[in-house]
């Protein structure tokens, strides 16, 4: 994909109020440690997450996609009436149907013409992104909005629950990719330049890649048990990291010559993040300096969808990313997908 006339306006995003270390979650866990002769420390150890950000419980991810994107609309000279599109792109959504998106439009008192929900596990609001960079390049939208909302509260206590109840090392395996779920909310606003004569974040393109013979790997959602339906969450950590590393390699190489750099043609990066080992990996394989590289994962933990665009609003913010710079977008979920996008900053 390749795009003349499309600019990521603005974003806007949420944080949660309620700060959860990975001590606090260890200190739950307990009488596991204890079960499986382990000390404490293994999931700071293990993942390079600190702490993360969790919404009070009954908090709606309607309500913080809605905040989000309000933000998002008072950073940009877009109006709500503006938008012809608005996609809802998160893993957490409030019901089957209507889409989520259809709350979040009203509570901005948005009407476009297209409003829908989209999933595709952690590269939802870069699907997003493309969704409307496309009807923007085809003549068809001026502008729109993807937003995100994820919490990590509930499928947490979930998880530790059947964690006390085993007690077993396999279960711990697959569960430490649950535990470093975080909590958040974006917002952006896609545009074709028409609204801002700074026309600042050109979207110039990308590659998606996918390796779906893996798609048994991370798995979310729900089963029944004793008749009674209950969420669940298993991730076999160990290939993720190896398969998704694979196919990020084959993706960046058809990135690169999709948007017309070489290697070191790339000022800064934004990956999706997952936690230490995964950063570390990623940019040793893809030969990209760890200074090139801003992370939020030691603080904010994994929010899914919500992850890198959020983080990139924080690397601007912070004066990380800078008018000029070559972005790189590098984006892999579950399934395996994998979506690397390029900004000219």
């Amino acid at each position: 994909m390749k795009y003349s006339r499309v600019f990521l306006d603005s974003f806007g995003y949420e944080l949660p109020p309620v700060v959860v270390t990975s001590q606090e979650l260890e200190a739950r866990l307990e009488p596991v440690y204890q079960a499986l002769h382990m000390p404490q420390g293994q999931l700071e150890a293990l993942t390079g997450i600190q702490e993360r950000r969790w919404w009070e419980p009954g908090f709606s991810v309607s309500q913080g996609a809605t905040l989000a994107g309000r933000k998002a609309l008072e950073a940009s000279n877009v109006r709500a009436e503006d938008l012809e599109v608005l996609i809802y792109a998160a893993v957490c959504r409030e019901q089957f149907e209507p889409a989520t998106a259809c709350k979040v439009a009203a509570a901005l008192g948005a009407s476009p013409g297209a409003v829908f929900d989209l999933s595709n596990a952690c590269l939802g609001v870069l699907n997003g992104i493309v969704e409307i960079a496309n009807r923007i390049e085809l003549g068809q939208v001026r502008a729109g909005m993807v937003v995100s909302c994820e919490t990590a509260r509930e499928i947490n206590d979930v998880v530790i629950e059947d964690m006390l109840r085993s007690r077993n090392m396999e279960t711990f395996k697959t569960s430490v990719a649950t535990l470093t779920g975080g909590s958040g909310a974006v917002a952006v606003v896609v545009t074709d330049g028409s609204f801002d004569t700074n026309q600042r974040r050109r979207l110039l393109g990308g590659t998606t890649m996918a390796a779906p013979q893996y798609h048994a790997l991370c798995r979310w959602g729900i089963e029944t048990v004793l008749s009674a339906a209950k969420q669940f969450m298993s991730t076999d950590s160990v290939s993720v990291l190896k398969y998704g590393v694979e196919l990020g390699l084959r993706t960046w190489d058809g990135f690169l010559h999709r948007v017309g750099w070489a290697n070191d043609m790339v000022d800064k990066i934004i990956c999706h993040q997952v936690g230490g080992p995964h950063r570390d990996l990623i940019l040793k394989t893809l030969g990209i300096a760890p200074a090139k590289e801003y992370s939020t994962y030691s603080f904010l933990g994994n929010m899914g969808t919500v992850s890198l665009p959020l983080t990139a609003a924080l690397a601007e913010e912070r004066e990380f990313l800078l008018p000029g710079d070559r972005v790189g977008f590098l984006g892999i979920g579950s399934g395996l997908n994998c979506l690397m996008l390029g900004v000219d900053w």
